[in-house]
């Protein structure tokens, strides 16, 4: 979606350029747009969503949040998202946005946590 929301303020940019003998600032205002919508695709496409290293959860997004997989103390599931909470933070993933065998990974982790059932979705699926 990124890359086509980059092209098409782009090119309405470039249109801009080309159409308008002067040069308005709403010109630049759509290139600037849409190179930022090229540069979250390339990040995105560059950047796995989410990655587990040395018991630290983190979202690899732009301004990208991470968390200590032994600090989490709920674990909220509703619909397609998780919410972890700690005593000071919370991360909240989407997991439409995970490949199924990533998905199941994360769950298998998740599952392993020492938290009490009724603060997990995962308490049966050791």
């Amino acid at each position: 979606m990124n890359l086509i929301l980059g092209l098409v303020w782009i090119s309405l940019g470039i249109v801009y350029f080309i159409e308008d003998d002067t040069i308005r600032w709403n010109a630049y205002v759509y290139l600037l747009a849409g190179i930022f919508f090229l540069g979250q695709y390339l990040w995105d496409i560059t950047n796995q969503y989410l990655t587990v290293e040395n018991g630290i959860l983190k979202r690899n997004t732009v301004f990208g949040k991470k968390i200590n997989l032994n600090d989490i103390t709920w674990i909220k599931k509703f619909g397609g998202d998780y919410t972890l909470k700690t005593e000071n933070q919370q991360l909240k993933i989407n997991t439409e946005l995970i490949e199924e065998k990533s998905l199941a990974e994360l769950n298998k982790i998740l599952g392993k946590l020492n938290l009490p059932s009724e603060k997990t979705p995962f308490a049966n699926t050791v």
